[in-house]
């Protein structure tokens, strides 16, 4: 994995449903540049904390952006190369790298190529899970291997830094190790994350090549364990978490472009903050989807149109949404992970664990210099305080005043210590 990525934390956009653009190309009307609607938002990215943008499929496509029908041309949708490189360099003139949203497990049906790049079924074309629009491209002829290995070549010489591979569960992991290898040779500091729902995370990461697959397991775990005031499903999850920490770093989340918002899954919203508390004290590559660091709420429904809700236009500049807690709430958690880059590969334990409070322990891995400092993160999802067993702990930030291992009802809490491995076990102020 190249260093910068070590210190990445995504914001993750929709670009179609962020800028508003019509649900079908037939309904475009010819070019138009909503891809400069981001521009807009970069120091809103900048500002909130981020160190790049996540883009959803800005590629030419029929609908939703995930069946493209050109991987070379921007989605008139959204505009085009100029558009593109304005974005890119705009966004490097503030330090943001972009991540592109590849999607070569299938494509439109409009897709110009020879029968030989399809898999083909009993009744013609296989499809990608019953969708009969989302035709699959076979991955064991030559011709697509060199096409998405030129595709993935093509938008880095561009200027993108790295590439989330959409649907990479349903794509064999060897087709991995044969496109990426050329394509790492003259992009050796580029990145490939893959989605991976379910399966051997660690295992598709060992043979695919990917420097990360996303973190489904802990994504369900998180909101899940809130919702059921069972502490123990999020303490098992971390424990696979951290195993997989032995292979590589997952792209870590709260939310995303095709799930129901954190807002509206939680039955309490007062547990909001224990979730992001989470995000941000354990290992991975943190993302935060758009409008989740505005507490948005957004039902995905399994119809057509179902994803609408969760992938709103964003107005044309941000100055009416600045100020929001929860904003604000984001912008002092990543901070706060940035002034302790080591929980990227932090290891976590949950310690003094009930069903309703937890102490997760993240401590800095074996080959770290700074291996004398932790981050204690406490939860409370009971209707009493609760009081940790901590010894000399300090809050995480300067307006906490109150007693450090005293965790109100329904609340949360960030301490650090630093252990006898490097001297006296003493506070550390770090704010």
């Amino acid at each position: 994995m190249p260093s910068w990525a070590e210190h990445a934390i995504w914001w993750h956009v929709y670009p179609l449903g962020f800028t508003g653009a019509p649900a079908t190309a037939e309904q475009a009307g010819g070019v138009r540049h909503r891809l400069r609607h981001l521009e807009s938002w970069l120091d809103y990215a900048v500002e909130l904390g981020c160190s790049g943008l996540q883009l959803g499929p800005i590629f030419a496509a029929e609908s939703h952006g995930y069946d493209t029908v050109d991987h070379f041309r921007i989605d008139p949708r959204l505009g085009d190369d100029r558009d593109f490189d304005s974005l890119v360099a705009k966004a490097r003139d503030r330090g943001l790298r972009i991540v592109l949203d590849g999607v070569f497990n299938h494509v439109g049906r409009s897709f110009a190529a020879g029968e030989r790049w399809f898999k083909r079924g009993p009744d013609g074309y296989e499809v990608f899970e019953g969708h009969h629009g989302l035709v699959t491209l076979d991955h064991a002829e030559p011709a697509v291997q060199q096409h998405v290995a030129g595709v993935l070549d093509h938008w880095l010489r561009r200027g993108a830094s790295g590439w989330r591979l959409d649907a990479a569960y349903a794509v064999p992991a060897w087709f991995w190790r044969k496109v990426l290898p050329e394509v790492r040779q003259r992009h050796p500091e580029a990145w490939f994350g893959g989605e991976v729902i379910h399966g051997d995370y660690a295992g598709y990461v060992r043979e695919s090549g990917l420097d990360s697959v996303t973190q489904y397991e802990l994504w369900k775990a998180v909101w899940s364990s809130l919702n059921d005031r069972n502490l123990f499903e999020l303490a098992w999850a971390l424990d696979r978490h951290d195993k997989l920490l032995d292979t590589f770093v997952p792209l870590t989340f709260v939310g995303n472009h095709d799930v129901t918002r954190l807002a509206t899954r939680l039955d309490d919203p007062r547990h909001l903050g224990h979730a992001l508390a989470v995000l941000f004290t354990v290992a991975g590559l943190p993302s935060v989807y758009y409008g989740d660091e505005q507490a948005y709420q957004g039902l995905k429904e399994e119809r057509v149109g179902g994803d609408d809700a969760i992938r709103p236009a964003f107005p044309a500049e941000p100055g009416g949404l600045y100020g929001a807690e929860v904003y604000r709430l984001h912008q002092r958690l990543i901070g706060f992970r940035r002034r302790h880059p080591w929980l990227h590969r932090a290891r976590t334990t949950a310690e003094q664990l009930t069903n309703t409070t937890v102490a997760l322990r993240s401590r800095p891995p074996a080959d770290d210099g700074r291996r004398g400092e932790e981050v204690v993160t406490l939860l409370n999802l009971g209707d009493q305080p609760h009081r940790f067993l901590l010894d000399d702990a300090r809050a995480a930030f300067q307006d906490d005043r109150e007693d450090s291992a005293v965790v109100p009802a329904h609340g949360w809490r960030i301490v650090t210590q630093v252990t006898k491995e490097v001297g006296n076990k003493g506070s550390q102020g770090i704010c």
